[in-house]
């Protein structure tokens, strides 16, 4: 029960759990009718048969009785049914049964997704999370997908034991006519076919990126090999869509080197998961290693500067859409300051620029099935047990007990985009004896020894987890009261939305998916799902701290609305897996 409201401020009503399929009222009414209906025959019946015996009517009286017990039974069932609550994964069955009998099926698509990760196989950023997930929620969309991977050396063996192999040929690649074995290794899973591109040359390092001088050859290698394992199969999707500048040579590649194929039916879309990486190197190693003939190497295809040539830019103008993972980072990009030198090229390609927001997958990201959390709980229950999951992290990482410390979890990469300066700048005005903080991540050194040298000189106040840990991951998220956000720039970010998910309020920068995703709190009318603030400022990511800080503070009752609020937003990939389909339908119809 949350607080009563004592001021003025006007409160709205806490969110509520998932509404049921039937009302009492509506189930009551449904079996009154069919035992009306009953009645009304038997009467009917009693009407023809006029010189019939008194018994036989009081026979029927006597039959009828029993079923109007019966009503009172099922008014009683289902009042006592209505005190349960409802659990999470029963409220998504209901409402997709729901969408189902009320949305006819969209058209059918075939999509051939290609990309350079993909959870659980091998992940190292949010890029592996949508190529697992948007592809298992286009199924439910009607759409036949297949993933195209690199079979990396790192996959685990017990993903590698299950694969089964489909083919092998000889591919030309290089601009001297070198060819390399391209192997085919398919792996179904959860609907979703898995087809793994086969070569110890490029793909025996342990890790999926090491550096340029080695990446760009095996990316030049992977979208032609991915494109030509198409061919082999014969299968001919509607739309290829790639991600990143790993697979964005392949819309080049299908427009100059598969014009003569079946492939050349098929749109293609590219997906741009951070601007900042392009895959740009010299043009003649890119010439070489690509096979493409010199005309695309002009200021409008893949050359950029005077002498380098840029792997996305190619992507960027030969491909039919272009996607980013936001609808504000769409229209960021498209300046200096966010567009990383590609801007101008970005604005003139700008009527084939889209920005669609990416879900959560609920398969993973569900506090109340979720396995690796001390204690589960949903809606109707995230006030008693976001206490206990407090207490048990504050155990854990050894932070002082205490239900009334406001603790403050961020879980980043530790780096400048991540906004860490800013934290950096303020972290002595954050801690005072009502606060905690507590980190999870990697990345420049200088960020992880200032964390470090936090937790020494905060003791029992700062946790400082100087690596990544997915189950730590996941009981921060439950456990702290805030997500901190400050990013300079964001194309989607799903640590705010997972933090909402699991009923802790984000904190974040205005920018990208960040400002798409979380809207600010206004104490006049109690509304809002966290904190923001606007310029890239240290003072105003404090304000935006403090305010939040003054809510749980002093008007808790606001606090644990807003805590039930987010918890009943529907962050999954349902909503943005149907625009996506809408697209594919609108490019291919």
């Amino acid at each position: 029960m949350t607080k009563r409201n004592t001021s003025n401020t006007p409160k709205t009503k806490p969110a509520k759990a998932a509404p049921k399929e039937n009302t009492p009222s509506e189930a009551v009414k449904a079996e009154s009718e069919v035992k009306s209906s009953e009645e009304k025959t038997e009467k009917n019946t009693a009407a023809e048969n006029t010189k019939a015996k008194g018994t036989k009517t009081k026979s029927a009286r006597t039959e009828n009785a029993p079923k109007r017990k019966s009503v009172k039974t099922s008014e009683k069932a289902v009042k006592k049914t209505e005190k349960k609550p409802l659990k999470p994964e029963t409220a998504e069955e209901s409402a997709a049964e729901e969408q189902k009998t009320e949305i006819p099926a969209t058209p059918r698509r075939s999509v051939a997704f290609i990309g350079s990760e993909c959870y659980p196989f091998v992940k190292t950023g949010g890029l592996g999370d949508v190529m697992y997930a948007l592809p298992k929620a286009l199924i439910k969309q009607n759409c036949d997908v297949k993933v195209i991977l690199p079979r990396y050396k790192c996959i685990p063996q017990e993903y590698q034991e299950k694969m089964e192999y489909k083919g092998s040929f000889e591919m030309d690649l290089c601009a001297d006519g070198r060819s390399f074995y391209v192997g085919i290794m398919e792996y179904v899973w959860e609907g979703v076919v898995y087809d793994f591109i086969d070569n110890e040359e490029f793909f025996a390092t342990g890790n999926p990126y090491t550096n340029l001088v080695d990446d760009i050859p095996k990316y030049c290698f992977f979208a032609k090999a991915a494109l030509a394992a198409l061919n082999y199969m014969d299968w001919i999707p509607d739309i290829i869509h790639c991600h990143d500048w790993q697979a964005a040579l392949v819309p080049v590649y299908l427009r100059i080197k598969f014009v003569d194929t079946k492939l050349t039916s098929a749109k293609t879309i590219l997906t741009i998961h951070n601007l900042r990486f392009q895959g740009i190197y010299n043009i003649p190693t890119i010439r070489y290693w690509s096979g493409l003939p010199d005309y695309v190497f002009n200021k409008d295809a893949l050359k950029t500067g005077y002498e380098d040539a840029n792997m996305l830019k190619g992507g960027l103008t030969y491909s039919n859409i272009i996607t980013t993972v936001s609808n504000t980072y769409a229209g960021e990009i498209q300046n200096a300051y966010y567009g990383e030198t590609l801007d101008a090229h970005l604005r003139y390609h700008s009527n084939k620029l889209r920005g669609i927001v990416n879900g959560i997958d609920y398969d993973i990201w569900n506090s109340f099935t979720d396995d690796r959390l001390y204690v589960n709980y949903d809606i109707t229950n995230v006030l008693e047990k976001k206490k206990e999951n407090k207490r048990r992290l504050q155990e854990e990482l050894g932070l002082v007990q205490d239900d009334h410390k406001f603790v403050i979890g961020l879980i980043s990469r530790l780096t400048d985009q991540k906004g860490l300066d800013l934290v950096n700048s303020i972290m002595t005005q954050i801690m005072d004896e009502h606060t905690q903080v507590v980190v999870l991540g990697s990345g420049d050194s200088r960020y992880e020894d200032s964390f470090r040298y936090y937790e020494y000189a905060y003791k029992g106040n700062v946790c400082s987890n100087i690596m990544y840990d997915e189950t730590r991951a996941h009981r921060i998220y439950a456990g702290a009261d805030a997500l901190l956000v400050p990013s300079q720039f964001e194309p989607c970010g799903l640590t705010q939305l997972i933090a909402m998910h699991y009923g802790t309020i984000p904190i974040v920068r205005e920018t990208g998916g960040l400002k798409d995703t979380v809207e600010p709190y206004n104490m006049f009318s109690n509304m809002g799902n966290g904190f923001t603030f606007d310029r890239y400022d240290a003072g105003l990511l404090l304000d935006a701290i403090n305010r939040a800080k003054s809510l749980y503070f002093l008007n808790r009752w606001c606090w644990d609305e807003m805590v039930q609020r987010d918890m009943d937003k529907n962050l999954s990939w349902d909503n943005s897996a149907k625009q996506y389909k809408d697209l594919y339908l609108d490019l291919t119809s």
